[in-house]
């Protein structure tokens, strides 16, 4: 592992393909990461209208909705929302955000199509297998979208939050009275379309994690060692690492759920059964708290799957654009086999309100403060490397910056809630909601558009905007601060979650003119998206002309044409030196490609000028 290999696939011819098994029905990696972020981009559409939704209703919850309500709620008071349809927007908007958006962007797309690049091979390990990971990700888009129009009388769509706790969930009629539930509304068969969509999400990722282990450690080209690959294969590798250990929890404890809600078996009902009003469920032999343990053991992990990629990707885009080495190259890559580690020990931060035992708790609390340490190297390390830089701010740069400052953020609402007594006072409140996403939806956004518009070139031979793109960000930025931002506050002062309509409460309604700014904001923030929409389709056709290198970075990706040929490469690539040889180190140039063997130059890894 310690030295690269030649690639099994560099002895494989690639003959002309035909277009459905060129572009559709592809074993391409490059193909397969475009197939995967145009699918994200598209459910990013569909969460992002989801949550304005849900704006719109905790901004103006006693006003008409133009339209939409009509169409909608023609039978309720003045056309307006009702708390069921509510609870359904937010789960489903969590759900598609997570599953169906940030994990098949940056694992899917960016992992697909970087790794075989940046390791100098001709594919993924297993290219068939590669394909499937993709099309098994359709079954999952398709009933998660049924979800959304299941009817009233089969229990509606799936409404009891992404985390899909049991008491909610997993309770149903008895026998011949239908799968509806008296728990929640949102919890019949709609539920069990969303426990299949994630069950078909989880499998795409299981196989899609084989392949990228096998190919890293396997098919790195000659001279290609572990300590000379960029971070963002560092971190797609640890990535997939997570994914192969915590995922197959989380299948089990879907099938287990699934199971509950259609054969009745009772793993998370409890021994006395749980009262609902005046109807009590059948008696069990599980418990709840099971679904819990099982759920966040993945879910945890989760969120450094979701987030692990991202800074990989911010690392190679800060050290492009700052033309300058990457500092503590090696500290980076331990600190984020340190956040993968520390993240399976600390699952149980999200169950302090379940009457865990204090001993246990402070375990995980203690715990979950260490993972700030292996963060705020890479923080820190992100500062070291943009000081004395030679900056140059294209929109990839701006969002990677963006990234590393909102991830600073969220870190620090963070330490709040690892805190026990801390969490139990803001545990169901907006400080939550601020949090996660500040650590989840904006960080992994930004990373997701500097990744865009980093590798755009590569991906489809043509610039993006850059003027275009740099309004696109500005906007962004202001405008998601503003929405997220105030939420601190209103969790500080009390303010519920999952709540929708603030206004019944003598106490939080005062709380209300906050509430109609971060709407207003959202809203803003959506239609900013368009801004993005329009670049990105309008620079397919008429953006500038990329070269092979256009950023004049040193990584492999950029050593072939834009976009890479069907194998990447004429013929595989030898490298010589590490990814981040940037600065005064070849002649008139500030950079040295890793493949690039000069005369007169040492061919190992060097320190650069700087």
């Amino acid at each position: 592992m310690s030295v690269g290999h030649t690639p099994a696939t560099a002895v494989h011819e690639h003959p002309e393909l035909g277009f459905v098994r060129k572009y559709i029905f592809s074993t391409d990696h490059k193909i397969i990461g475009i197939q995967f972020l145009f699918s994200g981009l598209i459910f990013l559409l569909i969460g992002g209208i989801l949550a304005l939704l849900v704006r719109i209703q905790l901004g103006w919850p006693h006003s008409d909705i133009p339209i939409l309500g009509k169409a909608w709620w023609p039978a309720n008071e003045g056309h307006r929302m009702d708390p069921a349809f509510y609870n359904m927007l937010f789960s489903m908007h969590a759900t598609i955000m997570i599953f169906f958006v940030i994990i098949p962007m940056l694992g899917g797309s960016f992992g697909n199509f970087t790794i075989p690049l940046m390791v100098g091979a001709k594919d993924m390990a297993f290219p068939k297998l590669n394909m499937m990971s993709y099309w098994f990700m359709w079954p999952g888009f398709i009933i998660i979208l049924c979800s959304l129009f299941v009817g009233a009388e089969h229990g509606g769509a799936a409404a009891t939050g992404w985390t899909s706790y049991p008491t909610l969930a997993s309770s149903t009629m008895p026998a011949g009275q239908g799968i509806s539930s008296p728990a929640q509304p949102g919890s019949g068969l709609g539920q069990v379309l969303w426990l299949s969509a994630l069950l078909f999400v989880g499998i795409s990722s299981m196989m899609g994690s084989v392949n990228y282990i096998t190919t890293i450690i396997n098919c790195r080209a000659s001279g290609m060692t572990l300590f000379r690959m960029p971070m963002t294969v560092w971190a797609m590798f640890i990535t997939a690492i997570l994914q192969a250990f915590a995922l197959p929890v989380l299948t089990v404890a879907l099938i287990l759920q699934l199971l509950d809600k259609t054969i009745n078996t009772t793993f998370f009902l409890p021994p006395g059964g749980l009262p609902f009003g005046n109807w009590r469920t059948g008696t069990g032999g599980g418990q709840p708290l099971l679904w819990q343990h099982l759920f966040w053991f993945y879910s945890h992990p989760a969120v450094y799957i979701m987030i692990l990629p991202a800074m990989g990707m911010v690392s190679d885009i800060i050290s492009t654009f700052a033309r300058r080495r990457l500092f503590g190259y090696r500290a980076m890559v331990y600190s984020i086999a340190g956040i993968a580690g520390l993240g399976f020990i600390v699952w149980g931060h999200h169950m302090f309100q379940s009457g865990m035992d204090p001993r246990l708790g402070t375990g995980f609390m203690i715990a979950t403060i260490m993972i700030a340490l292996p963060s705020a190297v890479k923080v820190f390390n992100w500062l070291t490397t943009l000081w004395m830089g030679n900056v140059q701010y294209t929109t990839a740069m701006l969002n990677a910056l963006a990234f590393v400052s909102l991830f600073v953020i969220g870190g620090l609402s963070g330490i709040f809630m690892a805190a026990t007594p801390v969490d139990v006072y803001i545990h169901d409140t907006y400080f939550i909601v601020a949090h996660l996403h500040y650590v989840l939806f904006m960080s992994s956004i930004y990373g997701i558009f500097g990744g865009i518009y980093y590798w755009y070139p590569k991906m489809f031979g043509r610039l993006m905007n850059e003027p275009l793109g740099k309004i696109h960000f500005a906007l962004t930025f202001i405008f998601s601060n503003c929405v997220f931002f105030p939420m601190h506050i209103l969790g500080t002062a009390g303010l519920r979650r999952r709540i929708s309509d603030m206004t019944i409460s003598v106490f939080e309604q005062q709380l209300q003119p906050i509430n109609v700014f971060i709407s207003v904001s959202a809203l803003l923030l959506g239609l900013t998206q368009l801004i993005f929409i329009y670049n990105f389709f309008y620079s397919l056709f008429r953006g500038s002309v990329a070269g092979p290198n256009p950023w004049h970075a040193n990584t492999l990706e950029w050593t072939t044409t834009s976009p890479a040929p069907h194998g990447n490469f004429p013929e595989l690539p030898v490298v010589y030196r590490g990814p981040y040889e940037y600065g005064a180190v070849n002649g008139d140039t500030d950079h040295l490609p890793q493949h690039a063997r000069i005369d007169g130059l040492p061919t190992g890894d060097m320190v650069s000028a700087h």
